[in-house]
């Protein structure tokens, strides 16, 4: 349910910053004209977008153990420059409808940063799951320390010509007698990563 939420939350901010990126170019290129068309008839559209945005954002939000400084920070952007656009764009107010989709710009630069850090973070994680260790004591007992023991029908590594995710599937999944080992993706990537490189072919 969360990963929904959360793919819906991101649709909802990007069509939410692209609405107002295109209100904000129409009022400063003087478009009244256009902006006027533009803000009609996406009224329903603007009104769904933003209740989605705010909604999945304050669940998301409720999920979190704790919410960080740069959390915070961008939810105070977002919830700045909301009044400021209404302010500014009923007003037709250059400088008050730009400050606000600075804010926004901001606080979705703020987002970007922080998915790349945990994308980051993720890799640092998965690169210190020990493949080797985990295969010791999850597959040596049936394929041996070197691939090659064969414990109740176990295929031997050293010979198996089944592709890098072929391996990781049958961890995960089991094949025939071999039922699935209770290993995270990440770590059956690791020992997948381990029979490839040590096993296969030895």
């Amino acid at each position: 349910m969360n990963e929904a939420l959360s793919i819906t939350h991101r649709i909802a901010v990007t069509l939410f910053f692209l609405i107002y990126v295109i209100k904000t170019v129409l009022l400063l290129s003087n478009r009244a004209d256009l902006l006027q068309k533009f803000t009609k008839s996406t009224k329903v559209i603007e009104m769904i977008v933003s209740a989605l945005f705010l909604i999945t954002g304050v669940w998301l939000m409720m999920q979190l153990p704790h919410i960080s400084t740069m959390l915070w920070v961008k939810i105070v952007l977002v919830l700045s420059s909301i009044p400021i656009a209404i302010v500014g764009f009923k007003k037709s107010n250059k400088i008050l409808a730009a400050f606000s989709l600075l804010l926004i710009t901001a606080s979705y630069g703020l987002a970007e940063v922080q998915k790349k850090k945990r994308e980051k973070g993720n890799v640092v994680a998965e690169s210190n799951v020990n493949g080797q260790e985990l295969y010791t004591t999850k597959c040596a007992n049936c394929h041996g320390s070197d691939g090659k023991l064969g414990f109740s029908n176990a295929a031997d590594l050293s010979k198996t010509s089944i592709s890098t995710d072929s391996i990781k599937q049958v961890i995960l999944k089991g094949r025939n007698t071999m039922v699935p080992v209770d290993l995270t993706e990440e770590q059956a990537a690791a020992v997948t990563a381990y029979v490839e490189s040590e096993l296969k072919g030895k």
